[in-house]
């Protein structure tokens, strides 16, 4: 998967060349491209900003920047996403949808926003990770990718994402490792009896009590 990232800030992206996601890029399951909007500005002062007309606060990011930028990287089997707090929710099933793509161009806003004709000249999806409001789109470009890339055959075992949160509608169950008793609290005896239809049948049980006392929506969903 090719992931195509547009922002005024690329320092901002260090955490994803780290940890799993590194290993990915170098096993060649993922390329992350950082592409800095500045170098399109045509201002000589590379400036991508300005007030926005009608008044009100703060300052949006030009559109010959932006749309010079999105250019340099799109081609017609491309998904465009623009993280902002306007766009339908971020789920784990969108994050599964996203990751069947073979081309992703992620758009950071700053500022206040930016210019609204960007949105009439590509096809762009806003998605929002939550009802609040950012500095920007560099972090949730971050959050949405991270999810993603979890989908994307090879970068995790297959285990891992059956079993996880939310795989199953259901929250994951309480897990535990070495040593077996810490603080005077002791691991749950059914998790090293060796009976794994003891152990299976608990973690579902597990499983629904979380979701019940932490996310009963999911239930009702």
């Amino acid at each position: 998967m090719k992931i195509d990232i547009l922002t005024l800030f690329p320092e901002a992206f260090a955490p994803l060349k780290i940890s799993i996601l590194a290993r990915a890029e170098e096993s060649g399951l993922l390329e992350i491209n950082l592409i800095n909007i500045r170098d399109f500005s045509k201002d000589k002062h590379k400036k991508c900003d300005d007030y926005p007309f009608g008044g009100g606060a703060g300052m949006l990011m030009t559109v010959q920047p932006l749309f010079d930028a999105i250019n340099s990287v799109y081609n017609k089997d491309a998904k465009i996403i623009f993280p902002s707090p306007i766009g339908k929710t971020f789920t784990a099933k969108k994050s599964e949808e996203l990751s069947k793509y073979d081309h992703l161009i992620f758009v950071c806003g700053h500022y206040e926003g930016v210019d609204e004709r960007i949105f009439e000249l590509f096809d762009i999806e806003q998605i929002s990770i939550g009802d609040y409001v950012l500095t920007g789109g560099e972090l949730p470009s971050m959050v949405i990718i991270d999810s993603l890339a979890r989908f994307v055959d090879g970068v995790i075992s297959k285990e891992s994402l059956e079993s996880e949160s939310f795989s199953n509608g259901l929250l994951e169950y309480p897990q535990y490792t070495r040593p077996q008793t810490f603080q005077g609290l002791s691991v749950p005896e059914v998790l090293v009896s060796g009976n794994h239809q003891e152990v299976e049948k608990w973690r579902k049980e597990q499983s629904l009590k979380r979701t019940k006392e932490l996310r009963s929506d999911l239930l009702e969903d």
